[in-house]
């Protein structure tokens, strides 16, 4: 089934690789990391996931900088492999804690233990955290996470007010705490990524949150868990329209479906919204759900271009954060895509601006707007003037735009869901593990038209 597994960093050095029947060629990581790199010769276009050389079925993800690729010689189904590379990257951070090109070279033998038992001759065996802990025996050494950058969504809680543990996102599933003893600790993460297309006079045409609540469980012995969400949460639609009779009237929640993990027993959920689950080890999705229902967009984006001579062209784009001042969002990028045949850019920003870059790309003639952090309730300008290489003919705004922007604001959830308490079977009356609750949201396709 497969032939090789093998993960290269971006530079393309190999970190990991296993050979599983001898049958392709030597040289399929070069070949392959030359075909990704240099794709239709055009860097701003990305190789699919799964691509065909010489016969030689290529598939890939890439997880934190990282190229998780698989090769095969049969026709097998890419999404198996996917989702198989997917889930080997996730075994893979819950042993070693961080998952970057120097924990994997510095934890090499566990992560060839690792990968002995989840793939056989080829074929997989097993993903499962839980399972794998009868069969790994190797310790993991520990990186120093401080001098990393943050990944994935749960890292974004550290930028809040009220930070989380150190070990929150960096910690092992096997590795111990100094002193032998285990810190007895849950986390839940309710994470959003919101769908926002606006028109241009700035109605909202299309609008929809793709949510999962994530699990990471360090505590010992798996006791019972009892996850309890909002009282008026209505799952899918009654006819045609949305049913709103509720006891709180227009604030419930409304999902248009959702799934759960095979963990979670659903025995009382239709009564009063309670999960009930024993966790499993590492890092799990208890619950995927997606929401159409009409919600209130956390930035209001405005664009405008318009002519200012036969060959130049003003632009404005403004971005009013519409949610409460408690929170502040981060690493905003807004692009904006310019008529093919604009030379120059100059940029002004508004008085006082701080932690904000602009940059014109000329290789695919966009403007580029980055700000470091938005707080609510604050509104920011951005004035452009486009020198052309000729006249524009017709009417310019075609040419242009859509503005398409990125964002993520740590506690902060749009579609209202909550979690209304945590709670954990007790062994004894002096057992008190720590429970945190954390919420994030991040842009997944966030464009305003012209």
């Amino acid at each position: 089934m497969i032939s090789q597994f093998f993960v290269l960093s971006q530079r393309g050095d190999h970190i990991v690789f296993r050979d599983y029947r001898g049958e392709v060629p030597k040289g399929s990581a070069e070949i392959f990391f030359r075909k990704v790199k240099f794709w239709n010769d055009d860097e701003a276009e990305e190789a699919p996931p799964v691509f065909n050389v010489d016969g030689v079925n290529y598939i890939h993800v890439k997880v934190a900088g990282l190229f998780f690729v698989v090769t095969t010689m049969v026709n097998v189904s890419p999404s198996l492999l996917l989702e198989l590379l997917q889930r080997i990257a996730r075994v893979t951070k819950d042993y070693l804690g961080v998952l970057n090109e120097d924990s994997l070279r510095k934890n090499f033998i566990l992560v060839y233990e690792l990968l002995d038992e989840v793939i056989d001759f080829g074929y997989p065996q097993t993903t499962s955290t839980e399972v794998l802990k009868s069969y790994i025996f190797n310790e993991p050494i520990m990186v120093d996470a401080g001098r990393l950058p943050p990944l994935g969504p749960a890292a974004m809680f550290m930028q809040g007010t009220k930070r989380m543990p150190g070990t929150a996102v960096t910690k092992s599933v096997v590795a111990t705490e100094p002193g032998g003893k285990k810190r007895e600790e849950i986390f839940v993460d309710i994470i959003e990524r919101i769908s926002v297309t606006f028109s241009s006079s700035g109605y909202i045409l299309t609008s929809e949150i793709d949510g999962t609540i994530q699990m990471k469980s360090y505590l010992t012995g798996n006791p019972e868990i009892r996850l309890a969400l909002n009282e008026d949460l209505s799952i899918g639609r009654t006819g045609s329209s949305y049913d709103y009779r509720s006891s709180s009237g227009g604030g419930t929640v409304i999902l248009d479906d959702c799934n759960f993990h095979e963990s979670v027993h659903l025995d009382s959920f239709d009564i009063d919204r309670t999960l009930t689950l024993i966790p499993p080890d590492g890092e799990f999705p208890v619950m995927n759900y997606r929401m159409t229902q009409e919600f209130k967009p956390p930035f209001r984006v405005t664009a405008l271009i318009e002519e200012a001579g036969p060959s130049r062209a003003e632009v404005l784009l403004k971005i009013r954060a519409d949610f409460s001042a408690n929170a502040t969002a981060n690493t905003i990028t807004v692009q904006m895509p310019v008529p093919s045949y604009t030379m120059r850019a100059s940029f002004e920003l508004e008085a006082g601006a701080v932690g904000q870059t602009t940059d014109f790309k000329e290789g695919s003639r966009r403007l580029e707007w980055n700000l470091k952090k938005i707080v609510g309730g604050s509104e920011h300008t951005l004035r452009a003037k486009l020198t052309f290489s000729q006249e524009s003919h017709g009417n310019i705004t075609k040419e242009a735009g859509p503005v398409n922007m990125n964002f993520t604001i740590p506690m902060y959830n749009a579609s209202k869901l909550q979690v209304r308490y945590l709670q954990i079977a007790k062994k004894s009356k002096a057992y008190n593990p720590y429970r945190w609750v954390r919420y994030v949201t991040q842009a997944n396709s966030y464009v305003a038209r012209l």
